[in-house]
């Protein structure tokens, strides 16, 4: 048996478990995703303590030695308390078995190897013993210490079993495979459980959305997204829940002429924006944008995580393209418009996944809406008007929007993709010389609602909008200043034109 103390069980918060549970008669380890992250030299600060009896009578027991608070979740026999920077969490080592049509499982009390027998992969089945005589002791039944160095993703019961019994289990298989992945030592999901996982695609269906989403968002989050998505379409679970994305595959071929192979390209993009994101978040260019308290301003700070919500735009940025394809002989294949179909798409396919309609599906409706405009910008000629326009389209957004473009451009001719770059600097240049000369990412118009009721004396109807959109697009298009004397003036002149007089003094 192996005991490896040093370094993985040298935080006070074990000993101090190991003393509180001989002290009750019961045997502690800590299992799962801190044992191997150990291994893997990966920062961790959530531990799981599992103990062969209550898991709750162990956490109050080492609360009272550190006089900790303890959150009790008794429908599930389980407890957490915080300790010096880490989170704790113990639950009684269980057995469980599963009806094929619930995700709710049979729970029994079981002894620690039955606990591991139930753990979804072998690297996360691994147990350190707390016991003061083996204290530090590998506890590794299914060789996950093994399967850990060759960097495979098994699971300790036949597959089949492992993923009817819990279904999330075959996005977690992908989520770890991507997330443990790097250059150096890559992981990869065993044949037999790929296979598996194509037998029980449909399972998924019986799962919450929202238990989905929440994986997904881990994958988007990897280093490499692109191999969750890869491995999740060769699995058919992709098309369980996105199946606008899987319809993205292929290329079709008319008189000798294909179009670029759009899920590939989509991928691409994902992998590039968390590149281009990391380096940006690097280099302080990147900012957040909160509402104050009082609802009238906003707080800035500086992005130093990345933002999931930006990568679901990569992710849904062409999903109007298989909508919008067509064949023009003589011309070859387009996709007019498929940014427009595709942010029209975007709040169903949040709907459908259960995730907000808040503005965080609002900021990915507006990048997928936008991402052409910047390039738009360059072949129409760079005008101010332009320019002025896109920034107040995309407000806050701004950056992230010219992030995503520039993540967009996946050409394989070295020469376009040096010219697109080059055209988008050349934009970017514009738009801090028109948002430094005329502050339209904050725009407000200078002629509200209750301005024109007021000197007009009518009513809430149309012809406030109507005049309210003419100074806007004056202001914007460069005929006036954002001057209140000068919105003032063209507001009384349309008025005019639309049958209305001021009031007497107004």
């Amino acid at each position: 048996m192996q005991t490896i103390t040093q370094g993985f069980l040298d935080a006070p918060v074990f000993a101090i478990v190991s003393e509180a549970a001989a002290e009750m008669g019961v045997r502690a380890f800590v299992i799962g995703g801190y044992v191997r992250d150990c291994f893997l030299g990966r920062p961790n600060k959530d531990i799981d303590i599992v103990v062969e009896g209550s898991g709750v009578a162990l956490a109050e027991a080492v609360a009272r030695k550190i006089h900790a608070r303890v959150t009790v979740f008794r429908n599930f026999g389980t407890a957490m308390l915080h300790y010096k920077g880490v989170e704790v969490e113990f639950v009684g080592a269980r057995k469980e078995s599963y009806q094929r049509d619930s995700r709710k499982p049979i729970v029994e009390d079981g002894t620690l190897e039955e606990d591991q027998l139930r753990r979804d992969f072998t690297i996360n089945a691994m147990a350190f013993s707390l016991q003061k005589e083996d204290f530090g002791a590998l506890v590794d039944p299914f060789g996950g210490i093994r399967d850990l160095s060759a960097g495979i993703i098994r699971t300790p019961l036949e597959p089949d079993r492992t993923y009817s019994d819990d279904p999330l289990r075959m996005l977690r298989a992908i989520r770890f495979a991507t997330q443990l992945s790097t250059r150096e030592h890559a992981f990869t999901i065993v044949p037999e459980s790929l296979e598996s996982m194509c037998r029980m695609a449909t399972r998924l269906q019986i799962l919450s959305r929202e238990r989905i989403v929440e994986e997904v968002n881990k994958m988007l989050l990897a280093e490499r997204p692109s191999m969750a998505f890869r491995l999740m379409d060769q699995t058919h679970l992709l098309e369980q829940f996105l199946p606008q994305l899987v319809q993205l595959k292929g290329v079709e071929t008319v008189e000798g002429k294909g179009h670029k192979e759009n899920f590939s390209h989509t991928l691409q993009v994902v992998d590039n924006v968390v590149e281009m994101e990391a380096e940006a978040i690097r280099g302080g260019l990147l900012h957040d944008y909160e509402p104050e308290a009082d609802g009238d301003g906003r707080v800035e700070s500086l992005r130093t995580s990345p933002n999931v919500w930006l990568r679901w735009a990569a992710l849904l940025h062409d999903i109007g393209k298989s909508a919008s394809k067509r064949y023009t002989p003589g011309q070859g294949w387009t996709f007019h418009g498929h940014e427009v179909i595709g942010a029209r798409m975007v709040p169903k396919i949040f709907k459908d996944l259960k995730m907000t309609q808040g503005d965080k599906m609002k900021y990915v409706q507006k990048l997928v809406g936008l991402h052409l405009r910047p390039i738009a910008l360059v072949d129409e000629g760079v005008t101010d008007s332009a320019v002025r326009r896109l920034l107040f389209d995309a407000g806050d957004d701004i950056d992230d929007l010219m992030l995503l473009c520039h993540a967009d451009i996946t050409s394989k001719n070295p020469a376009k993709v040096v010219r697109l770059h080059r055209n988008f600097e050349l934009v970017k240049r514009k738009l801090a010389e028109v948002e430094a000369k005329d502050a339209i990412r904050n725009f407000k118009n200078p002629i509200t609602g209750d301005y024109i009721m007021d000197v007009f004396g009518i009513e809430p109807c149309n012809t406030i909008g109507q005049i309210k959109e003419y100074v806007k697009n004056a202001i914007l298009d460069g005929v006036i200043e954002n001057d209140f004397a000068e919105a003032d003036r063209l507001m009384r002149e349309k008025a005019v034109e639309l049958g209305l007089r001021p009031l007497e003094g107004k």
